[in-house]
């Protein structure tokens, strides 16, 4: 079993960290589906089901799921390198980094998030709560709308995570009343498979 990881104190919230792509699919492969010897079913209804992560990391690991924000970033109309789902979102931006983790203290996942500044306030009262806790608290009816999914290598993930790479992430957008609230991009740790399995059926 992978101890916990410690946090890395070099580790700087001055830029948000995406895969560098192996693979990358949009929209359409995400609906359709991927075949099983590239990503297991299991994985799939976890990485491109419309599901809380949150909540899922805490049915799997049976500890509640904790946020540790590292950082909130005025952006302004900066696209930030984002996904280009970024443009849907109401301008100007603010940008959140958080680590999920159990409460023990394992990382499971990274995730960055991009909020029209004027409404970051008013939906994330307490940044330090996981955004579905947020959300749910205000009764916030949404729908997650997966748009792409990517499979690469971060060094400062695999770092921090303390797992070795490749690594599988997914970008999308939450919808409120007709109209994007915020858009996602998350990374998952290799140290899922305890309780996935692994992400690829062995031929």
């Amino acid at each position: 079993m992978t101890p916990a990881f410690k946090p890395n104190k070099s580790f700087a919230p001055t830029a948000w960290h995406a895969l560098d792509p192996i693979w990358q699919a949009g929209e359409e492969v995400v609906q359709r589906g991927l075949p099983h010897q590239q990503l297991t079913p299991t994985w799939q209804m976890f990485l491109l089901g419309d599901g809380s992560p949150t909540r899922n990391l805490q049915l799997l690991t049976g500890e509640p799921t904790e946020v540790d924000v590292i950082d909130m970033s005025a952006i302004g109309t900066n696209a930030d390198g984002a996904p280009n789902q970024i443009q849907m979102v109401p301008s100007p931006w603010i940008r959140r980094q958080v680590w999920l983790r159990t409460v023990s203290g394992q990382r499971l996942a990274y995730a960055t998030s991009w909020w029209e500044a004027s409404h970051v306030d008013e939906y994330l009262q307490n940044r330090s709560l996981p955004i579905w806790a947020s959300l749910a608290r205000l009764r916030t009816e949404l729908y997650r709308d997966v748009q792409g999914i990517h499979y690469g290598h971060s060094a400062p993930l695999e770092l921090a995570f303390g797992q070795r790479g490749p690594l599988w992430g997914r970008h999308y957008l939450f919808w409120h009343h007709g109209r994007p609230l915020t858009l996602i991009y998350e990374v998952f740790s290799p140290y899922l498979t305890k309780y996935l399995g692994p992400t690829q059926l062995e031929n």
